[in-house]
């Protein structure tokens, strides 16, 4: 630990987990690092059990903060998202001076960040918006890191980014997205397909669990051996894992003794959000956000529980054929959840006039980050080959991937439904899947219906312009 007096190259103001994690990252890889927190205790902590990881300057307020960093000065936010993060900027904004840095790290909802780079930079402040992904071990290791802002602002701070962040194949996991809230935006999307992935691996395991009455620790053994295939992934690794705990108190799989309400931060529910006001349909994500709703509605679920099923089927009689059928519908309704994703990236930044390099986006999920694959790579080469690709599900690699697996689809979604077990992000993908390669939609209708009730017009196929039907009337059309 260095004197107060010496100048930091980066300061870390919020000392919780990730921000403690994040700091050490920045001390470990040779910066000095200047160390802040509201409750000084946290900064002595840290000091006292990981001081040695490299160069910290300790500070107990605000200026002191200001006055240990070098200028342009950099500052990294880790703190709650929302009013907590603009208590942060304020603060800082009152003693820096114009040309320094401000770093948002959290969370934060991309409009927010829209609003605060444009205020700061009124004040002559710089502001980053960086979506960071990779959890407390991602942030001590490397994470994959996401950042927003000025062209400029990158220039100063993107080389320690991108030395702090995990690096595969020589690249580092982390490039400048583009303008204010571009960062944020990304990183939120991510944490949406980070929902449906999630969520496509429990209606598997649950597949498994419920049609094939298997054990959990022998569901972790499938999901391991997946992990060797083109399903290869962070989160494919870790729910092997996980279900081959076993809970030390009660002897039984620990997966059986958590309570089946899955938590959400925000991030998944602004996501779907979003995606309604860009018109853009992730039908996957916003199941996914759905299912972790509807598994925390614990009083209709109890009162529900005693609901007709109706006459169900038997479990399929091959095991091991469907185990490889659940495979295949679990890697197609992955590769929906991206593409959804991607597709709502690319209206986002046409929304904004960002131009996010989607290429660039695989390149630094590659690593670091919740979602990483090995099908980003795939992603990547499907993006450089055509980077005006309409849909990700028309890549030549995904679309032979997808199309293999397609009967296997069916087949899971299918068994599913006649054993009432619930699919959600499985069926939705498959759905989504089967209306984009429609030729004729049922919005035929829904437009005569719009038109009869609310004379909201429709276009012919057969004629420019816009009709409506007289349907009071004589139930003529014309041309409007």
């Amino acid at each position: 630990m260095t004197a107060p007096s010496s100048s930091a190259q980066i300061g870390v103001t919020g000392l919780a987990v990730m921000g403690s994690n994040i700091a050490r990252n920045f001390a470990r890889n040779g910066y000095t690092v200047a160390v802040h927190n509201r409750s000084i205790a946290k900064t002595d902590a840290l000091l006292a059990e990981h001081g040695d990881d490299g160069d910290f300057v300790r500070t107990e307020t605000i200026a002191e903060f200001a006055a240990a960093l070098e200028r342009p000065r950099r500052a990294l936010i880790m703190v709650q998202a929302g009013d907590a993060t603009d208590a942060v900027i304020e603060e800082l904004a009152a003693v820096f001076e114009p040309g320094d840095i401000i770093i948002d790290g959290g969370n934060a909802l991309y409009t927010d960040t829209i609003r605060r780079e444009a205020s700061l930079a009124e004040r002559g402040l710089l502001f980053i918006g960086a979506g960071i992904s990779g959890g407390e071990e991602g942030a001590l290791l490397g994470p994959s890191i996401m950042p927003g802002g000025p062209a400029d602002s990158y220039k100063a701070v993107g080389p320690m980014l991108e030395k702090v962040a995990a690096q595969v194949d020589g690249e580092p996991c982390c490039t400048h997205i583009g303008p204010d809230g571009s960062g944020h935006f990304v990183k939120m999307v991510h944490n949406g397909i980070e929902y449906a992935d999630m969520q496509l691996i429990g209606e598997a395991y649950d597949l498994m669990r419920r049609a094939l009455d298997m054990p959990a620790n022998g569901i972790g053994a499938v999901f391991a051996a997946w992990n060797d295939t083109e399903l290869s992934s962070y989160l494919i690794e870790i729910t092997a894992e996980v279900l081959s705990q076993v809970d030390a108190k009660t002897g039984k799989p620990l997966v059986d003794v958590i309570v089946d309400e899955a938590g959400q931060k925000g991030t998944g529910r602004w996501t779907v959000k979003s995606a309604l006001d860009l018109g853009i349909p992730v039908t996957g994500i916003a199941e996914a956000v759905f299912a972790r709703a509807l598994s925390s509605s614990s009083a209709q679920r109890d009162a529900a529980a005693g609901l007709a099923s109706g006459q169900l089927a038997a479990a399929p009689a091959d095991a091991r054929a469907f185990i490889d059928d659940i495979k295949a519908a679990l890697y197609a309704s992955k590769v929906v959840a991206y593409a959804q994703g991607f597709d709502q990236i690319a209206a986002g930044s046409r929304e904004y006039g960002w131009n996010v390099d989607p290429g660039a986006l695989a390149t630094i999920w590659r690593g670091g980050c919740i979602i990483r694959a090995q099908f980003l790579n795939r992603i990547r080469e499907a993006y450089a080959e055509n980077p005006e690709l309409p849909s990700l599900l028309l890549a030549p690699y995904f679309r032979d991937a997808v199309e293999s697996g397609i009967d296997s689809w069916r087949r899971v979604v299918a068994t599913a439904a006649t054993m009432g077990i619930p699919v959600p992000a499985f069926a939705s993908s498959l759905a989504y899947y089967d209306a984009l390669r429609a030729q004729r939609l049922p919005a035929a209708l829904t437009q005569g219906l719009r038109d009869y009730f609310g004379a909201h017009t429709y276009r012919r196929v057969d004629a420019e312009g816009s009709f409506h039907t007289l349907w009071s009337g004589d139930r003529s059309e014309v041309t409007t």
